[in-house]
Parts: C-alpha cells; sequence; structure tokens
C-alpha cells in the first residue's frame, strides 16, 4: 500500500516556521524567500485541510493541531537527521581505542563495561593492555589509562584514583594453620605479588611497624592480576589494591584478614588524544568512568 505523506519541502519549512516563531526567520534558516516558506506552509495547510497557525499583526501563532503536528514533525526530522549522520559517518567515529594495564583491564575495568555499554551502544570498544603510557602522536589509540607515581599536569590527564594497600586472601586460608591475626603472622605466610609493583609490600609492611620480613621473598607474578588469581586459590596471601579487589570481598572470594589500610604514593591516570572539543565517543567514556572511579569503595 502506497504512503500517503505531505510534500517534504512543506514539512521542513513549517518545522522551522514553528521552531523559530517566524516565516522571515525560516525563510533565512532555509535560504529561501519568505514568500515561499509561507507558499510551502499554505501548500501544506490545503494538503492536510487543517489551518496549522493563527496569522495576525502580532505574527504568527500555532493552532491547537499545529502543536501537536509540529511535535510529529520534529520527532521525525530529527530522526531522519541521526539516522542520516549515522550512515554517513566514519566507522572510526563511533570505534573507541583505550590502551590500559592488563590487570587494570581485568580486574576493574572488564567487569564495569557492561554499564558503560548499556549507555551508549552505539560505541564499539578496542581494548589493546600494555604497562606503557600510549604515545598519541604515534599509536592509534583514543584514551590511555596508565599508572605512575607522579601526577600529569592537567594538559596531560587526570587522576581516576589513587592506591591504598591491603592484604587479601582466600576465607579458606584462614580456616587452616598457621594463623592470620596480626601483621607479624605474615611470616608464617607466602607473600604474593606482582614484579610490576615491587614495592607495595615493603610500604605496607613499614606503615605495619613489621620488621626483619622481606616483602619479596615470596611468589612474584608478572602481573599483578595472576597474583590475584593466585591469592584466591589459597596459593598466599597477596597485596592488593582495594579498587580492584572490591568486587571479590563484597562476593566473599577474598577477605582482608587484616585491618590496616595504606595509602601508597601512586595512583592511576587519564589522558586521551589531544582534541578540542574531544569526539563524542571519548566524551562519553571520559564522564562515565570518572564517575565509576568516583563510586564509594566498600572495604570489609
Amino acid at each position: 500500500m502506497s504512503r500517503r505523506l505531505p510534500p517534504l519541502n512543506a514539512l521542513r519549512a513549517f518545522e522551522a516556521a514553528a521552531r523559530c516563531g517566524s516565516f522571515t526567520r525560516a525563510a533565512e534558516e532555509l535560504f529561501v524567500t519568505q514568500g515561499a516558506v509561507s507558499r510551502h506552509i499554505a501548500t501544506l495547510e490545503g494538503w492536510l485541510k487543517t489551518p496549522l497557525f493563527a496569522r495576525g499583526r502580532q505574527g504568527i501563532q500555532l493552532t491547537p493541531r499545529g502543536q501537536v503536528y509540529f511535535g510529529t514533525v520534529r520527532t521525525a526530522l530529527d530522526q531522519i537527521e541521526y539516522g542520516t549522520r549515522q550512515l554517513l559517518a566514519s566507522p572510526d567515529e563511533q570505534l573507541l581505542r583505550i590502551k590500559l594495564p592488563p590487570t587494570f583491564a581485568i580486574r576493574w575495568l572488564v567487569p564495569r563495561l557492561a554499564r558503560f555499554h548499556a549507555l551508549h551502544p552505539g560505541i564499539d570498544v578496542q581494548i589493546t593492555t600494555s604497562h606503557q603510557r600510549a604515545d598519541f602522536a604515534h599509536e592509534d589509540v583514543d584514551v590511555s589509562i596508565y599508572g605512575g607515581t607522579t601526577p600529569p599536569r592537567a594538559s596531560d590527564g587526570r587522576l581516576l584514583f589513587s592506591a591504598t594497600l591491603l592484604p587479601v586472601c582466600a576465607p579458606g586460608l584462614l580456616e587452616r594453620e598457621p594463623r592470620l591475626v596480626e601483621p607479624a603472622d605474615l611470616a608464617r605466610h607466602v607473600m604474593l605479588c606482582s614484579m610490576n609493583t615491587p614495592d607495595d609490600w615493603p610500604v605496607w609492611l613499614a606503615a605495619a611497624h613489621v620488621t626483619g620480613l622481606d616483602g619479596n621473598a615470596g611468589l612474584k607474578f608478572e602481573n599483578a592480576a595472576l597474583a590475584y588469581q593466585a591469592a584466591a586459590d589459597q596459593l598466599g596471601v597477596m597485596i592488593a589494591l582495594s579498587a580492584f579487589v572490591q568486587d571479590d570481598l563484597d562476593s566473599r572470594r577474598l577477605v582482608a584478614p587484616l585491618a590496616l589500610r595504606v595509602a601508597a604514593d601512586r595512583g592511576y591516570y587519564l589522558a586521551h588524544r589531544p582534541q578540542s572539543p574531544p569526539p563524542p565517543r571519548v566524551s562519553a567514556f571520559v564522564a562515565w568512568i570518572e564517575q565509576e572511579a568516583q563510586a564509594p569503595t566498600r572495604v570489609q
């Protein structure tokens, strides 16, 4: 069955006039004469067999039926414009490329990505893992997340969150000897850590006033994600970042047997390719991840 649609040019003239409240301003926007706008609207009113505007000395005003029709036409034209932009958009405009450390990706970002995708289903995310910060001048990357001890310049990035250290282990480890009640008891347990953060155990042990214990004498792993898995498998006690174990603490997959939490002299930072303004996909991700990073952490 054929569709009965009014002339498109008449619809465009009507939408512009209704939005601008003036035939003259609508004509300027559409690059036609005021007379052309008036004729298009008269054509549309004749086609619909109903007046859309009340014309008077003070200008034009939508009739009640015209007001309702304006809402319908404006929504339809907005959808056409959006669909056209999507069709003409380069595929890269919807591809967000992120470079970040592997443990940050596994322990923090990936478990949250479903929430980002639910908010922005049109953005495709491509993840590359590396401990090195992205070089935007030579890498095809939009966003870089990286760990460091030196706060970046404001133009280079911003802090997502600082590192808070705490020992964690599997609940089953606490059900057998040797006991783990106070920091000195760590001497009788296997201590797990990442080779990328060799200072974490020494920093925590110093804050706990534990002497004579080598914080790097236990099992060392290439990255922290492996050490977290080893802790979950009851191989020993891992020195963890609170942000990376919150979900495990909530689910009791891991527990924090010792009360002391220590702020480390490092954190994770966010930077993106210098563009003004940033592409919508980048702005959307930056706003989302900053909100996620500011969510309160509940350490148990």
